[in-house]
């Protein structure tokens, strides 16, 4: 799909692109949650037509380690004070080297010139919620302070599949900060088992004994 096509089907509600295909924002008060899932939707809507959910799905997780794994490239993608042609031109190679193309690769270009780069990790969760609701799963927000083993993982998704009766879909996170143990959150239910949570409680605890 050639990109003036892509920019027509993806720019959300509110955004309208100049004669040089620049974005003019007309709702600036929009909250970044509302962009993404806008723009998350537009791309699952395309790679339903084209029988591509699962690669899309794939190609954007691969993304998203990328993130993980580099604050350099969360800098970057970040950054309000680096131009849109010198962003796109970065994604672009880290996109080649990465093997990440086709509706995925193009998509994070796109964002890339729409000024929109900054909600990819946003975008590519809900991305991935909207493929986890189509399989029929729960979709589930983890937290580690380390990565995560395929074992790790596959215990987890057996243990919350017991809990909420259905496969569940992993959304991983890696946080350096949490002291040890899981963060969870499925929908608005918040499963914590992270040792932070336990000593900030335990803290809270002896301030009110003493009070």
């Amino acid at each position: 799909m050639k990109r003036v096509q892509y920019r027509a089907v993806l720019a959300p509600p509110g955004m309208r692109f100049g004669r040089n295909g620049e974005r003019d924002v007309a709702d600036n008060n929009t909250s970044t949650e509302g962009v993404a899932g806008r723009y998350a939707t537009a791309l699952f809507d395309l790679a339903k037509e084209g029988s591509q959910i699962s690669e899309v799905e794939a190609d954007l997780s691969k993304f998203q380690v990328l993130l993980d794994e580099s604050a350099d490239l969360r800098r970057m993608v970040r950054s309000p004070v680096i131009a849109a042609d010198d962003q796109a031109r970065a994604i672009a190679a880290i996109l080649e080297k990465a093997g990440i193309a086709g509706l995925a690769g193009n998509f994070l270009k796109l964002i890339a010139n729409n000024r929109r780069l900054f909600a990819a990790g946003d975008m590519i969760k809900a991305y991935r919620a909207l493929a986890a609701k189509a399989r029929g799963e729960v979709g589930a927000e983890v937290t580690s302070a380390t990565v995560l083993n395929d074992d790790q993982i596959a215990a987890l998704k057996q243990t919350l599949k017991a809990a909420v009766g259905k496969d569940v879909s992993l959304d991983t996170r890696v946080d350096p900060g949490l002291l040890g143990g899981l963060v969870v959150r499925i929908g608005s239910r918040m499963i914590d088992s992270s040792l932070r949570t336990k000593l900030q409680n335990l803290k809270v605890s002896l301030t009110g004994a003493g009070a």
